[in-house]
């Protein structure tokens, strides 16, 4: 299945992602979870494949990404283990880059109570917000096709890249938020179409930077907040701050200690820090406070700048100032060039 490619196979780099979900055959205690990490760890890094598992409340989504004929292998064993039923695809594609690269398999178990705050009507943009309840809709039901066809027909109709980000990719992640917080759909649903869209998103090609600040002296760790589970700001960041010149590496930590001994190994100039871009996660502020402290404790004599994004300082930039960032991202889009300039700043006033 994963070999009929075609053409777009035959380079060395492009790889095979798939996303699937099933449902649990059993209810798995976290040692059952932590066992069947282990071992699929230990077999997907023979083969050269990363990616990211997600369990709720009997159902698994698990995205896998790596060499076609390695994840052929994987899919393969995947389909005959009896600890699930109800296998069902919900996309598979051929990718130039990954999105777990750093991880065998990276796990987020979701069993712990929510805290629900009101919904929010998103701020949609100008002109593209009539299309925002059908990208919510196609990428909630896992129509990944479809949300392909519909950026792709945007994009032949002139709009830009960042029009597309800043004004349908990120408005649809808050309405499919908004969904959850009304009860009109589930936490897996809303992870299955926040990954969706995450995809989709990597087909949209921004414009190249065009700051006064070019950022190949710079370095950069992007990091989801310790614990959370989305991640598409995150990734909208990488591509941005790659094609911008800024040497990257990202993280996906379950722990402050994890994020902390990163930013120690890698010394950046400037942290990135997204929660969700779905959901507000005003609980999470004291929390994200305290991780910030300890960041720049972490590497006090190159980490310049720190920032945070997702749908909460989208919302309310001045949120930015009670955790002690730096700056809040209000979008995905310009942030290459306001880091360059405040990473300058704090250098010149040294």
């Amino acid at each position: 299945m994963l070999q009929d490619r075609g053409s777009a196979q035959e380079s060395g780099n492009w790889i095979a992602c798939l996303t699937y979900k099933s449902r649990a055959a059993y209810s798995p205690s976290p040692a059952d979870l932590e066992d069947l990490v282990h071992k699929a760890r230990l077999r997907n890094r023979s083969l050269g494949v990363t990616g990211m598992l997600l369990y709720e409340n009997g159902k698994f989504l698990q995205t896998l990404e790596g060499p076609p004929e390695g994840l052929s292998e994987i899919w393969a064993a995947i389909r005959e283990d009896k600890r699930h039923t109800h296998i069902e695809i919900l996309s598979e594609h051929i990718v130039s880059a990954r999105l777990f690269s750093d991880w065998d398999l990276l796990l987020y178990s979701r069993a712990e109570e929510r805290t629900r705050s009101p919904a929010r009507r998103a701020e949609d943009g100008p002109d593209l917000s009539e299309y925002v309840p059908r990208m919510a809709r196609l990428a909630l039901d896992a129509d990944d096709i479809r949300l392909g066809a519909q950026l792709a027909a945007l994009t032949e109709e002139g709009w830009s890249g960042e029009a597309l980000v800043a004004r349908l990719i990120e408005p649809t992640a808050r309405a499919m938020g908004d969904a959850w917080l009304a009860d009109q759909c589930g936490e897996i649903d809303l992870t299955i179409g926040l990954s969706m869209l995450q995809l989709a998103a990597h087909a949209v090609r921004l414009s190249p930077c065009s700051g006064a600040i070019r950022g190949s002296r710079f370095s950069i760790l992007l990091a989801t907040a310790p614990g959370e589970a989305h991640m598409l700001g995150t990734s909208l960041l990488a591509d941005q701050f790659t094609d911008a010149g800024w040497l990257v590496e990202m993280a996906f930590p379950k722990t402050e200690s994890e994020l902390i001994a990163q930013v120690r190994a890698f010394g950046p100039d400037a942290v990135d820090l997204s929660l969700s871009d779905a959901l507000p996660r005003h609980h999470a502020l004291a929390r994200l406070r305290e991780t910030i402290v300890q960041s720049r404790k972490a590497a006090p004599d190159s980490l310049a700048v720190i920032s945070v994004g997702g749908r909460l300082f989208a919302e309310a930039a001045a949120t930015a100032a009670m955790v002690g960032a730096d700056y809040a991202r209000p979008s995905a889009i310009g942030s290459t060039v306001r880091l360059a300039q405040l990473i300058d700043k704090h250098r010149k006033g040294r």
